[in-house]
């Protein structure tokens, strides 16, 4: 009989000793011999004849070895006899002596090992009623459906080639190439461009420089890349772009019409405003989820104040801290361009890696006691989702990845349920919806943003919106 004694409990850490005595031990192996029996082939015996003393000669020492790592594996049962889960895999020390653990393969002598771990704390759940948000709702505006529609249009409207300069409003068909100090520098050049000029699609400058251009012309342009551009190597930068026109075409009329609609492969001009429509309040709706989230994780923080699992904690602050330097790096920026300092800035985040895993170990627990549940059909439908997000070349090798591996796939379920579980909770608390201007519903946008990514402005003010 498995003995298990209680050598450490402190907080939530707990480290137990467990002894399997050799008795037990000789039982599973006599077990795995006498499976093995009708299997083996060995020559000189026939089938189902071999002598378990010459089975247990041959494969004794690795028959035992299974049994010691069978136990091993399963220490998820050794816990829940004593009514816990560990927060991590528990860390398992046993004896290093050889001699020790050839007398334990060997069937003679009792096996011990340690087992040190962290506890996932009871969590009372509370009854959610009380809790009161507050759901930002925009309605909106024809005249920004109608601004959209317009943008829209522009993308099916027609070119002709023209003779004479380019001005405001024509398109261009370029080719350049882009230097710095002389020397050409990856994603800087391309052939056949259709660019419209005024449409800001480039650099600041770029296109202003391209006014008044005949087709065949060259051209240098030089520009300065802006502070905040996305490519670090190039932010700030001035760079020359040797540019070739290669044509001019002006616009045809914005025509926005039943026939514009269609050649955008729609039905109607009504049917585009519909799906315009749906597209912008689906942005604003995603705003407005996240926000509300946002008020139900905040009501939950300050409900439930419990000693989370400092393994996990340290885990999540270590993604998050390798995710913060590495915006930063990408950015070229330091802490104290964020107007902070490190040992600020590893407060914060440590603080915020609390609150993290606090919240979902109480949203995990809701869930539970709700029997919340992502269906294979809600996974299978989310690995879709993502898999279509990488090139088509790459697709099938991160399909069978992620169908491979099962802690891949956590990766995606964790997020469902948790969607679910504030779905869940959404309708058991208070929600009083209250509708408010555009602005007023973007107006936190830059401290959500801080919060999916830590390295933002002014780091040490951000919380948690996940």
């Amino acid at each position: 009989m498995m003995q298990v004694t209680e050598t450490l409990n402190s907080g939530l850490k707990r480290e137990i000793k467990v002894v399997v005595p050799a008795s037990d031990m000789e039982a599973k192996l006599q077990e795995r011999l006498s499976n093995a029996k009708d299997k083996v082939r060995i020559n000189g015996f026939r089938p189902g004849k071999v002598p378990v003393q010459h089975l247990r000669k041959m494969y004794g020492k690795s028959f035992m070895a299974e049994v010691v790592n069978e136990i091993l594996a399963d220490t998820r049962a050794i816990l829940s006899d004593r009514g816990e889960k560990a927060a991590t895999q528990p860390e398992i020390k046993m004896t290093e002596d050889e001699k020790e653990a050839e007398k334990i393969l060997a069937g003679g002598a009792d096996f011990e090992f340690e087992m040190a771990y962290e506890v996932i704390p009871e969590i009372a759940i509370q009854d959610p009623a009380g809790i009161k948000v507050t759901r930002q709702v925009y309605d909106v505006a024809d005249d920004e459906i109608e601004q959209q529609v317009k943008r829209v249009a522009e993308s099916a409207r027609s070119y002709e080639p023209k003779d004479g300069a380019a001005a405001d409003g024509d398109r261009v068909t370029i080719d350049y190439v882009g230097k710095i100090d002389g020397t050409a520098f990856d994603g800087g050049a391309g052939k056949d461009q259709p660019l419209v000029l005024g449409s800001k699609e480039f650099i600041p400058g770029f296109e202003d420089q391209l006014v008044g251009t005949k087709a065949g012309d060259e051209k240098q342009i030089t520009v300065t890349f802006p502070e905040t551009y996305g490519a670090p190597h190039l932010a700030g930068k001035e760079a020359t772009f040797d540019v070739t026109v290669k044509e001019v075409a002006s616009a045809g009329a914005l025509e926005i019409n039943d026939e514009t609609a269609k050649s955008l492969g729609l039905e109607s001009l009504e049917r585009l405003r519909e799906v315009v429509k749906g597209q912008i309040e689906s942005q604003y709706g995603q705003m407005t989820r996240q926000k509300v989230k946002r008020e139900l994780l905040d009501a939950l923080d300050a409900s439930y104040k419990f000693e989370a699992p400092s393994k996990l904690v340290e885990a999540e602050f270590n993604n998050i801290w390798t995710q913060v330097n590495r915006d930063l790096t990408a950015a070229g920026r330091t802490f104290e361009d964020e107007e902070t300092t490190e040992d600020e800035a590893r407060t914060e985040y440590q603080r915020l890696a609390e609150r993290r895993v606090r919240l979902g170990l109480v949203l995990a627990e809701i869930g539970e006691k709700a029997g919340v549940k992502v269906s294979d059909e809600e996974l299978q439908r989310a690995l879709f989702e993502m898999v279509r997000r990488y090139p088509a070349d790459q697709q099938q090798q991160v399909f069978e990845f992620y169908r491979s591996n099962a802690n891949a796939l956590t990766t995606l379920r964790a997020p469902l349920f948790e969607e679910k579980v504030v779905d869940h909770l959404l309708g058991q608390i208070a929600v009083t919806d209250k509708k408010v201007t555009k602005e007023e519903l973007m107006a936190d946008d830059a401290e959500t943003a801080e919060d999916a990514k830590p390295a933002k402005k002014k780091a040490k003010k951000s919380k948690d919106a996940e």
